[in-house]
């Protein structure tokens, strides 16, 4: 073996370890708290911010193109009402979904994409999926019912654009995980309903219970507010835990448990100190709002 190639295999080892305690980072809604969320110019800062993936909003239009947004009500983060789904993906081009974003400047508000001429208009996947390198994961995060048309508009996206294989599929809906079995493509996460009660039951029972037998991702927030709900004859009774972290050392390993390649995602990391967590955890990924801070994160 030359000096060469004994170099090379050094380094990649090298790189190797550094990958394993360097999670990836995943733009939130394509890096939503440094560009207006889920349009172009927030998936272009991300990546300009180095980020290993994006994480993006899917809703279906009028004449059924998936589009980027995530609201169910257009007014939540442009100058229009009612739901994506009454406009064309043409229509939805032209409106502002940088309307509401806003950056606090002292102690003043300032909406820099307001009252553009041109404003930020809601994307189509297709134009997402062309601007994003292959080399870079999408997660797509299905934000419409009824499931199967948009799980099919979606497929049709994936099929045209040959992406397949870089997309990664979640949704919090039971029924859309289900619309994705008639399609063997599809890479799907681990549906929420069995993530969340494998989580609860290792806290609240102490038992590690049906862990993953295959290479899956699977994702949960970093912290959750909970509340248990008791049933009686005569009614029930309620009690606010607060603010819970589910994602103990022993929750990372019932996840492993039965497969070491399964993937962990933790949700809403949003402090230095959550990132720090996730390393120590032996997180596989962090969803973040703002890729620019998680890069600081990880260049410290």
């Amino acid at each position: 073996m030359s000096r060469f190639t004994l170099l090379l295999r050094a380094l990649f080892i090298s790189n190797s370890a550094v990958a394993q305690v360097s999670p990836w980072i995943v733009a939130h809604r394509g890096g939503g708290a440094d560009a207006p969320e889920n349009t172009l110019l927030a998936i272009r800062r991300s990546l300009q911010n180095s980020t290993d993936a994006l994480w993006l909003s899917v809703q279906l239009s009028a004449d059924g193109v998936p589009v980027l947004y995530r609201p169910q009500d257009l007014s939540a983060l442009t100058p229009r009402h009612g739901p994506v789904a009454k406009l064309t993906a043409r229509e939805l081009a032209g409106v502002n979904a940088g309307w509401s974003f806003r950056v606090r400047t002292g102690t003043v508000d300032v909406f820099p994409y307001r009252y553009r001429p041109r404003g930020v208009g809601i994307p189509t996947l297709q134009s997402a999926l062309r601007l994003i390198p292959s080399s870079v994961p999408v997660f797509l995060d299905l934000k419409a019912l009824p499931a199967q048309p948009l799980v099919d508009a979606v497929a049709g996206v994936l099929e045209r654009e040959h992406a397949w294989h870089r997309v990664l599929l979640y949704s919090t809906d039971a029924s859309v995980d289900a619309a994705w079995k008639s399609y063997p493509r599809a890479q799907r996460l681990e549906s929420r309903d069995a993530t969340r009660s494998r989580l609860l039951t290792l806290a609240l029972a102490h038992r590690c219970e049906e862990a993953p037998t295959s290479a899956v991702w699977t994702a949960f927030e970093v912290r959750r507010q909970l509340e248990i709900t008791e049933t009686f004859t005569l009614g029930q009774g309620h009690s606010a835990v607060g603010e819970a972290m589910l994602w103990t050392p022993q929750a990372m390993q019932c996840f492993r448990s039965a497969h070491a390649q399964v993937r962990i995602l933790w949700i809403a990391v949003n402090s230095e100190d959550d990132y720090h967590a996730a390393i120590q955890h032996g997180a596989d990924a962090v969803l973040v709002d703002s890729p620019h801070a998680a890069a600081q994160w990880r260049n410290r």
